[in-house]
């Protein structure tokens, strides 16, 4: 039973969406109480696809809100996605599948970072949305990894 659970667990594990690895964050205002505000980088590999990495800035406020995880951040982003290695595709891509997704606020909203498939000009496009559950979609970016040889032919 425990065995199970644990085999379970791990399936549902690798069919999330991958967490994102930070580089570094940059102040963009200093404040006398709280954490300030800045604009931070993450880096994530996508799950699915060996051989690609997006990086995504985004803005985070600071200030006592801030501080404890109750401010909600702007959506004020950007993508940047490249191929890092030999791309392989799975026999069995999705069309539209959600590889990276994050809370920006304690409950209505998010950031989601989709990845498509361009088969005809053999590119993966990679989506970034922020999004209020009740506003719809304010603000988005796009980056494009074109499926290239690696290394020495």
């Amino acid at each position: 039973m425990i065995r199970s659970a644990l085999i379970l667990a791990a399936l549902l594990a690798a069919a999330l969406p991958a967490a994102a690895e930070e580089i570094g964050c940059a102040t963009t205002a200093w404040k006398l109480v709280g954490a300030n505000h800045r604009v931070c980088i993450y880096a994530y590999d996508d799950p699915v696809v060996p051989g690609v990495t997006c990086h995504v800035s985004q803005a985070r406020t600071g200030g006592i809100k801030g501080s404890f995880g109750l401010a909600e951040d702007p959506s004020q982003f950007s993508l940047a996605c490249r191929q890092v290695g030999p791309i392989v595709l799975p026999a069995k891509l999705p069309e539209d599948e959600v590889v990276f997704s994050e809370n920006t606020s304690l409950i209505f909203k998010e950031t989601k970072i989709h990845r498509f498939l361009d088969r005809k000009r053999n590119v993966l496009v990679y989506l970034a949305i922020s999004r209020k559950v009740i506003e719809g979609a304010p603000a988005n970016a796009i980056s494009t990894v074109p499926i290239q040889p690696w290394g020495k032919p």
